[in-house]
C-alpha cells in the first residue's frame, strides 16, 4: 500500500480509501464486517462514511452505515488503526427526515450533527469530518454551466467554519475537509483560514474517474498546490468502468437495483466506457484496475475511495495500487478522453 500526507496535517492514509455507502441497503452488516477488516489488513487505514448514508437515501435507513462501522469498532477494539472520514449534509429537498427537515452548515446543525455521527460510530473523535456539499447553489452533481443562484446562498462561509473550528477546539474532529466544492468556494475556505478565521481544509472530495475529469479544470491545481488534495469518489462511474453493464443489467448490481442513479448512463456515457474497456483488453488489464489505477497515478489525488459489494471485488480494487499504466495505455486513455470528454460530468 501507498500513504500520503493528508494536507497539511501530521496523518497520512493510504492512498486506497474504502467507500461504504452501500452498507446497510446492499450490503448486510456481516459484510461490512468482513470488508473493513479485509481492508484493514491490506493496508488500507482510511474509511469515508456520511451522516447520510447508505445511499440512495432513506429516511428508513438514515445513519445505518456509521452504525454499521460503530459496532465494528466496538467488535474489534481498532478505532486507533482507521484514519475516519464523515460528513454533514447540506441543504435538499429529500432529506426532510434529517433534523428540522431543512439541513444547513450553521452551528446548530454542525454541532446536532457531528454529536450524533460520534454516537452512531461510537468513537470520542472523527479524524476528518467534511461538508457533503455547499449550502449556495453552485454547479455540482452533473452541472458544468454556472447560473447565478436564485435565492440567498445561506449560511456564510465564516459562520461555517467557525463552527468547524469549534469542533477542533473540543477535540471532537482533528481536521475538516470539503466535498462537491468548487473552486471558488475551496479557495474561499483556505483563504479564510488562512486570515486565521479557522481550520485550514485538508482535502476535497468530488467525483473524478474516467467518465469526468472536470474536476481537472482549475480545482486540480487548487488541490496540488494548496495541499488540499482530492478524494476522489465514484472513480468507477458507479460500476461502468468494469464493463459489467455493457452486456445488459447484471441481477443485484447498483444500477439495476437502483434506476435512480443516471449521471454515468448517458449515451456518451456508455460509448466512452466501451473504449475505455476495448483499450484495457487490448493491454490484457482489467478494465477496472486500469481507471483506477489511472486516478491513483495523479499528482493532486490524495486518495481514491473505491466502493465494492463482495470481497473480490475489494480485492481486486485494492490491488489497483499495484499497478503502473505503461504509456501506451496512459496516450489510449487521453486520446478516448479527447474524444468523449467528461461524458458524464
Amino acid at each position: 500500500m501507498q500513504y500520503r500526507r493528508l494536507g497539511r496535517s501530521d496523518i497520512r492514509v493510504s492512498a486506497i480509501c474504502l467507500g461504504t455507502m452501500t452498507w446497510g441497503e446492499q450490503n448486510t452488516e456481516a459484510e461490512g464486517f468482513a470488508q473493513m477488516d479485509y481492508a484493514l489488513d491490506r493496508g488500507v487505514n482510511f474509511w469515508d462514511v456520511a451522516e447520510m448514508y447508505p445511499v440512495p437515501p432513506r429516511k428508513e435507513t438514515y445513519g445505518r452505515t456509521e452504525t454499521i462501522i460503530g459496532n465494528w469498532f466496538a467488535s474489534r477494539k481498532r478505532r486507533d488503526k482507521v484514519v475516519l472520514a464523515t460528513k454533514v449534509a447540506g441543504p435538499d429537498e429529500r432529506l426532510t427526515y434529517i433534523r428540522d427537515g431543512k439541513p444547513r452548515l450553521n452551528k446548530a446543525h454542525i454541532d446536532a450533527a457531528v454529536d450524533a455521527s460520534l454516537k452512531r460510530l461510537r468513537t470520542d473523535y472523527i479524524d476528518l469530518y467534511q461538508l457533503h456539499w455547499a449550502e449556495r447553489t453552485t454547479n455540482a452533481f452533473g452541472r458544468l454551466a454556472y447560473e447565478p443562484p436564485k435565492r440567498e446562498d445561506g449560511t456564510p462561509l465564516e459562520e461555517t467554519l467557525a463552527a468547524l473550528a469549534d469542533l477542533v477546539k473540543a477535540g471532537k474532529v482533528r481536521h475538516v475537509g470539503l466535498s462537491n466544492e468548487s473552486a471558488w468556494g475551496a479557495m474561499r475556505y483556505l483563504a479564510l483560514a488562512d486570515a486565521g478565521k479557522g481550520p485550514r481544509m485538508v482535502s476535497i472530495q468530488n467525483a473524478y474517474g474516467l467518465l469526468n475529469r472536470s474536476f481537472e479544470v482549475g480545482l486540480a491545481e487548487v488541490a496540488h498546490r494548496e495541499d488540499c488534495g482530492l478524494l476522489a469518489y465514484s472513480p468507477l462511474g458507479m460500476g461502468m468502468l468494469s464493463g459489467k453493464y455493457l452486456a445488459g443489467d447484471p441481477p443485484g448490481a447498483r444500477l439495476t437495483l437502483f434506476k435512480v442513479f443516471k449521471r454515468y448512463r448517458t449515451p456518451g456515457g456508455v460509448a466512452a466506457t466501451e473504449a475505455y474497456v476495448k483499450l484495457a483488453r487490448e493491454h490484457g488489464l482489467d478494465p477496472a484496475q486500469m481507471a483506477l489505477a489511472f486516478i491513483n497515478s495523479r499528482p493532486f489525488v490524495t486518495a481514491n475511495i473505491i466502493g465494492a459489494t463482495t470481497l473480490d471485488q475489494l480485492q481486486a480494487n485494492i490491488a489497483s495500487i499495484d499497478l503502473t499504466l505503461p504509456p501506451a495505455v496512459l496516450d489510449g486513455i487521453e486520446a478516448i478522453h479527447r474524444q468523449y470528454t467528461y461524458p458524464c460530468p
